[in-house]
């Protein structure tokens, strides 16, 4: 199994930024792919970002250019850098892992994100 520590949601205005954190860690020790997706209320979940251990990455269309994913693999740990947030950036977002030896994801328990006045 996998555990997850997630950090940095909150509240921000509109054209600000927020920092978030995730650690995995439990039965696996190296991640293939690491990253975030986000579900708004009365949507379905979607693609923030993605990272690889090589380094590549994907973005979704919503954020590119707004957002910076990067990850410390030796520490299975993943940041999401989002600036010029906008109210439609608000949701919960969810870090992802997947372990390099088997196919399959975990997810984090999310974290809410509010674009607001």
């Amino acid at each position: 199994q996998v555990q997850f520590a997630e950090s940095g949601g909150g509240l921000v205005q509109p054209g600000g930024s927020l920092r978030l954190s995730c650690t995995a860690s439990g039965s696996f020790k190296t991640f293939s792919v690491m990253g975030w997706h986000r579900q708004a209320p009365g949507q379905q979940r979607e693609l923030v970002a993605e990272i690889t251990m090589s380094g590549d990455t994907k973005y979704g269309n919503d954020v590119a250019g707004r957002f910076t994913i990067s990850r410390d693999s030796a520490k299975n740990t993943v940041h999401l850098q989002m600036n010029s947030l906008k109210p439609e950036d608000t949701a919960v977002y969810y870090c992802e892992a997947r372990p390099l030896t088997i196919i399959s994801t975990y997810w984090g328990q999310g974290t809410q994100v509010t674009v607001s006045f």
